[in-house]
Order: structure tokens, then C-alpha cells, then sequence
């Protein structure tokens, strides 16, 4: 009997990761950006939370990079400003955790010694308890997940192992997000890169066909009127190419 009660127990928990796995893919694939991410992803662990402590949970995420933290998306603006409490603080269950690596509970804001201008703050906010839930990211950067309940105890063992469970998988997720982003990031300065050259080639052009002289040449009279009127090169080529053309689509073209 207790074997299959078990094996239950297991297959729940299975079933839950899955469906927290797809509702994070889901957030990724339609992203606009990060923000957004973040700002879902909180939202959906508020969720789960509250789900699993049956009292309404608040969450931020905080991120970590280059020896600074910031919070950066949450379940709700009062989450939000709760968590920079902490980071204007320096200290709490939030840093702590960034810095060991570990889930770290704040239980109850009433009696815990720890942090007591930041209890202090809970504590008018209507905060009672508090947990932070490391994600961990590339290289030298981390990332936070903030919890805030209005009653204390409510973090019980499952509710953090439930919360490092999301915490992991959360983690990847943004991992891949941010990925996603940087790929897009790249893409849209190589276009804008190409569009610059684009531009820069076809009033290279103009000029020779007008001076009946060599690109190199056209490019250095190009670079000279740059000088001379304190103009950006590409700004100054665009110029003559639009008056040349009579449009404004000195553009690259290719598809996405």
C-alpha cells in the first residue's frame, strides 16, 4: 500500500513538472521580450504557489550580473517594490540566496532574528514570510525568484521543494530566453550593419558616376564631407542618396 501511494505521489509530481515545463516553453515562444518573460514567469509562479500553499503568493525575480542586482519583472508592481526593498537594503533571503546557491526562508517576519530592517519593512507591507529561490544562469550572472506570503509557515518543505523544482526549470527557461533574445539582438544589428553599407556603396556610386572616379575615391570624398560638416557617414550618405532618388528606402534587402 505504501509503495503505491508513493509511486502516486511520484506520478503527480511528474505530471506537475510537465506541465510547468510546457506552460515555460509556452512563455518563451511567445515572448516579445525579456521583460515580458520575466514578468510571465513570475506571474506563473505566483500561481504555482498559490496553488500550492492555498494563500495568495506574491513573486519578483531579481538578477544578478557583474556584482550588481537589480529587480527586473514581477507578479505585480507591490512585488516589484518589495523586492527592492531588499536590494536598497543589501541584505535578506533574496541576496542570501543568490550568494549560496540554495533556496534560503525567511518564516515568519515576527520572530525570525535575521535581517530586522528588512522584516521591519515586510512587516508593514503586510508581508508575514518570505523566500528566495536561486536560478541559475550563464556564466557570471544569476537570478532570483522573490516569494512574499501574507501569513507565515506557509513555506512548508514541499512548498520549497515545489518552488526549487520550479526554481530549475525556470531557470533553464530564462537561460533560453536570454539566448533567444541575444541571437535576435545580433540579427538586428548585422540588418543595421548591412543597411549602413547598403547606403554608404549606393552614395559611393552616385559620387563616381558624377566624378567619373574610382570607389576608393568616392568613398574618401564621402569621408571628407563628413569631416568637414561634423556629419555622421552614414547620415550624410542616406542625404544623398534620398535627394538622388527622390525616396527613402536606401535599404538592404533580404529575407528574415
Amino acid at each position: 500500500m505504501e509503495a503505491g501511494r508513493r509511486f502516486y505521489i511520484e506520478g503527480m509530481v511528474d505530471q506537475d513538472m510537465a506541465e510547468d515545463l510546457e506552460e515555460l516553453v509556452d512563455l518563451i515562444a511567445g515572448m516579445e521580450d525579456i521583460k515580458s518573460v520575466l514578468d510571465d514567469l513570475t506571474g506563473y509562479a505566483a500561481a504555482t504557489m498559490t496553488s500550492t500553499t492555498g494563500e495568495p503568493i506574491e513573486c519578483a525575480v531579481t538578477l544578478h550580473r557583474r556584482k550588481r542586482t537589480a529587480t527586473i519583472g514581477g507578479s505585480s508592481s507591490r512585488a516589484v517594490v518589495l523586492d527592492r526593498i531588499e536590494q536598497s537594503l543589501g541584505d535578506g533571503p533574496c541576496i542570501e540566496a543568490l550568494e549560496t546557491g540554495v533556496p534560503v526562508l525567511l518564516d515568519d517576519v515576527s520572530s525570525d532574528p535575521r535581517w530586522p530592517e528588512y522584516r521591519t519593512a515586510l512587516s508593514a507591507a503586510g508581508v508575514a514570510s518570505s523566500l528566495g529561490v536561486p536560478m541559475k544562469l550563464d556564466n557570471d550572472a544569476g537570478a532570483v525568484l522573490d516569494f512574499f506570503a501574507p501569513v507565515s509557515g506557509l513555506f512548508s518543505e514541499r512548498a520549497v521543494a515545489d518552488a526549487a523544482r520550479f526554481g530549475d526549470m525556470a531557470g533553464k527557461a530564462l537561460r533560453l530566453a536570454v539566448r533567444i533574445a541575444s541571437a535576435e539582438q545580433r540579427a538586428d544589428n548585422l540588418k543595421a550593419a548591412m543597411d549602413t553599407r547598403t547606403v554608404i556603396d549606393l552614395a559611393c556610386g552616385i559620387i563616381m558616376a558624377q566624378n567619373k572616379c574610382t570607389k576608393d575615391e568616392a568613398f574618401d570624398v564621402l569621408r571628407s564631407a563628413s569631416n568637414s560638416r561634423n556629419q555622421k557617414l552614414n547620415e550624410l550618405a542616406e542625404g544623398l542618396v534620398n535627394r538622388f532618388s527622390g525616396r527613402k528606402d536606401a535599404k538592404a534587402h533580404f529575407d528574415d
